[in-house]
């Protein structure tokens, strides 16, 4: 019996099912964009943890960082004795976030930081209600699951969700969503389900991520901007997927002539350490009292570390322009995919920065989802060496998430193995 089948038996015997695996195989050892399984077999990463890696699997100059933190201190609470690294990382996130004079707040993960910005909120505005997008992902909790914009898996016999959340639809013009349909049904919520003075937050992530990674259109962006001034709701803009360079920007939020309430950080800001944050106008922030805040390991001095050797490493590199660069090659791949007539039929091509997708469809010229090919794509992807995730809502997407450090030669492997994989189906 291999290494790998074993660890799966182990696997099947103690861990939750819920915690569901996109590979079966059991990661060994990870270099940039490279990953090895217990069975030395070995595979190109365009997954990257989801979105995590950003600076690729063992960045030296971040586990050198995070090595020297553990000679100091691993932890100590910052709400019992506080440590300069949150403090120089809330500084380095505040300067850099498209938000005027901010302060930052800092916890683990994703889903906490989306509670927790929810909770600022409603806060600071003494309102209960938000409204999230179809689509959408914001996270596997309890609050954070009703935010989401799906059900299944997300909160499939979880019950109805928590209250005062509700869903308008997400622009999508191929799948016959316009601006003004998503707008529209912005507008019927406040007639329909919820008054607008009774709203404290509308949460959209700028690109959506499990949902398809569909942009949000810099006219919806801005329109919901002036819904939100109208009436006295925050905006609040989830960069947990699409932060740290993924988008060709630090932060997606830069792409729009729009200044967001409140931020959502977490996944590459780490470069593998967990952590995350809140970013705010500090003006929202300082409306929560003193210990309303926080977590045991929020901001951990380890990951603090690390975060502060990601965000370096990013900026010295010149990895957001490279990030514009592996878009490109990708996009351009995948057009020429998409014109060849041997190959299964691929619908819309799109990408931001690195941040690229493609859907499978079930005719040439078509928009008519294809899941089934999907997922035999990422089965034979698999195959070959290669790691894909697939996402969207109708289970019809290939997301391509390689590192911004990967070199040349291995971006264009990792295509070459997603072509043989798609002639494969």
């Amino acid at each position: 019996m291999t290494k790998n089948n074993d660890l799966r038996l182990r696997r099947l015997a103690a861990v939750a099912p819920g915690v569901a695996s996109a590979t079966s195989v059991f990661a060994s050892k990870a270099l940039n964009a490279e990953v090895w399984d217990a069975d030395g077999q070995r595979y190109l990463d365009f997954a990257m943890g989801i979105a995590v890696c950003n600076t690729g699997h063992c960045h030296p100059k971040i586990i050198q960082a995070a090595k020297d933190q553990c000679d100091l201190y691993t932890h100590t609470a910052f709400q019992v004795s506080p440590y300069e690294p949150y403090v120089k990382l809330c500084e380095r996130l505040n300067a850099l976030a498209p938000i005027r004079e901010a302060k930052s707040v800092l916890f683990s993960t994703g889903a906490e930081a989306v509670e927790n910005a929810i909770k600022i909120a409603r806060v600071h505005t003494k309102r209960p209600g938000v409204i999230a997008f179809r689509g959408a992902f914001h996270g596997r909790t309890a609050l954070t699951s009703t935010l989401t914009g799906k059900i299944v898996p997300y909160r499939a016999s979880a019950g109805t969700g928590a209250s005062n959340v509700f869903h308008a639809p997400f622009p999508i013009p191929h799948h016959g969503i316009s601006v003004k349909d998503a707008l529209n049904g912005v507008k019927a919520l406040f007639k329909s389900d919820i008054e607008a003075h009774d709203v404290a937050a509308i949460i959209l992530e700028p690109v959506q991520g499990e949902g398809g990674f569909y942009q949000a259109p810099k006219e919806f962006m801005q329109a919901l901007r002036e819904i939100c001034d109208e009436h006295g709701i925050l905006l609040i803009c989830d960069e947990v997927q699409t932060g740290f360079g993924r988008t060709g920007k630090m932060f997606a939020t830069e792409h729009y002539e729009t200044e967001p309430d409140i931020m959502t950080v977490a996944k590459a800001m780490g470069g593998g350490f967990p952590i995350s944050g809140v970013i705010a106008k500090s003006y929202v922030l300082d409306s929560t009292l003193p210990g309303g805040l926080g977590g045991t390991y929020g901001g951990n001095p380890v990951a603090c570390a690390a975060s502060l050797a990601t965000i370096e490493a990013i900026e010295e590199e010149g990895l957001i322009k490279r990030s514009q660069a592996i878009g490109d090659v990708m996009v351009d791949r995948l057009n020429a995919f998409k014109a060849n007539k041997c190959l299964p039929a691929i619908g819309d091509v799109r990408g931001i920065g690195a941040m690229v997708a493609f859907e499978m469809v079930k005719e040439k010229g078509g928009h008519e989802p294809d899941s089934e090919v999907t997922t035999k794509l990422v089965t034979k992807a698999h195959e070959k060496g290669l790691i894909l995730l697939s996402c969207g809502y109708f289970g019809n997407t290939i997301r391509l998430l390689a590192p911004l450090t990967i070199p040349d030669h291995h971006l264009h492997e990792g295509l070459d193995l997603l072509e043989e994989a798609l002639k494969a189906c």
